[in-house]
């Protein structure tokens, strides 16, 4: 059974139908699909800080877990925080059972290999520094959601109450070198900010679609494919590494320019150079400097022509696979809404333009996922 097949794939994008926060006044949208995508982008950073400490992460692990913790939230639904940490404390035992028997159900085809980790994520509480990465990332990901909607809901019951158990739960993990520079004013939460910035740009912009999804949701989205995907091709430690982390900030320079769709770029005579260099000299402007000088060539490697299968010094990177599973994401997107019964002519045609080139892509079995997207009960 590959890791990499439509059913984990559906699974993870409803996710984008869950909506968070939605017992409070939002001045935007917050789905669970995002939330999980800017938790993995914290995580990297908190995991480049331990790094700079000098303390070795195992970061298949923080991808992995990562991945788990959504899958598990997902399967859970939209519980309210409280609910759910108190049943996972409490009940953890039958939780877990129940979590598996949704993903046996959900996912019949899930991964063996990956399904006997996902039960050992589960049963475990070790307190590792990766697991304490992963749920450091989810507190401060809550808390930037939180002050974004804070104001609006200044009047609410309770509210103070709620910032102070998230400030709580992210004071446990404190000893991370990454979370006291992200709570202080400066260049690690601007980062974490910009990153979050994806999560109010729409993907098919002027086109109506359910669920709308964002750039970051998108992102992630083809991230967990290419990590599955490298699963199935027994991919090594540093080759998933820089296919993860290039995947999921592959569309960052977007949050300076915003998502410009295809047929505009290729429609005006040089506009998508232009557009290339702008980003370029943008992101050296703004986004990096708000990172430390020792990871920003890896960073630059991770975002610039993150198709390309080039090494950069920074070992093997599978940029085609990583523009293969960025396709099928696009296909997801459209295909999914026409089925809820929401399209337009133009993402009818994108669709159609996406499926025809998937299907010409090389690698994993691009045609035997389409094929088994498009039977999906929907």
């Amino acid at each position: 059974m590959p890791a990499l097949n439509p059913h984990i794939l559906s699974l993870f994008f409803e996710s984008a139908n869950m909506h968070r926060w939605n017992d409070h006044i939002r001045p935007v949208d917050l789905t669970e699909l995002d939330k999980q995508a800017h938790k993995a982008a914290i995580a990297w950073l908190l995991g480049k800080s331990e790094e700079r400490a000098g303390r070795k992460v195992d970061w298949r692990a923080v991808i992995e877990h990562t991945m788990f913790s959504f899958i598990q939230r997902s399967v859970l639904t939209d519980l309210k925080p409280q609910v759910f940490y108190r049943i996972t404390s409490e009940r953890a035992e039958q939780v877990n059972e129940f979590v598996l028997s949704e993903v046996a159900r959900l996912v019949p085809d899930f991964h063996p290999a990956l399904l006997e980790r996902f039960r050992k994520y589960l049963e475990s509480d070790d307190g590792s520094l990766e697991d304490d990465i992963v749920r450091a990332a989810h507190y401060l990901a809550t808390r930037w959601e939180f002050e974004l909607i804070y104001e609006s809901n200044r009047s609410l019951y309770g509210i103070d109450r709620t910032r102070r158990e998230i400030a709580e739960q992210i004071g446990q993990y404190i000893h991370l070198r990454g979370v006291s520079e992200i709570m202080a004013a400066g260049g690690a939460f601007d980062f974490i900010d910009l990153v979050g910035q994806l999560r109010f740009q729409q993907r098919w912009a002027r086109t109506p679609r359910i669920p709308r999804t964002t750039v970051l949701g998108h992102s992630l989205m083809v991230a967990d494919a290419v990590y599955l995907a490298d699963i199935d091709d027994c991919e090594d430690d540093r080759t998933v590494y820089n296919d993860f982390y290039t995947a999921l900030f592959h569309d960052l320079p977007e949050v300076l320019t915003k998502d410009v769709i295809s047929p505009i770029k290729t429609s005006i005579d040089g506009l998508e150079g232009i557009l290339a260099e702008y980003e370029h000299d943008q992101m050296e402007a703004t986004i990096m400097p708000l990172l430390s000088p020792e990871f920003r060539d890896e960073f630059r490697f991770m975002v610039f022509d993150p198709f390309s299968d080039e090494d950069g010094g920074f070992g093997r990177r599978k940029g085609y696979q990583i523009k293969t599973c960025d396709m099928l994401a696009a296909y997801m997107e459209a295909m999914i809404s026409r089925r809820y019964g929401v399209t337009s002519h133009s993402l009818t045609e994108g669709e159609k333009a996406v499926r025809e080139k998937l299907l010409s892509r090389k690698g994993f079995d691009v045609k035997g996922l389409v094929e088994g997207l498009d039977g999906l009960e929907i």
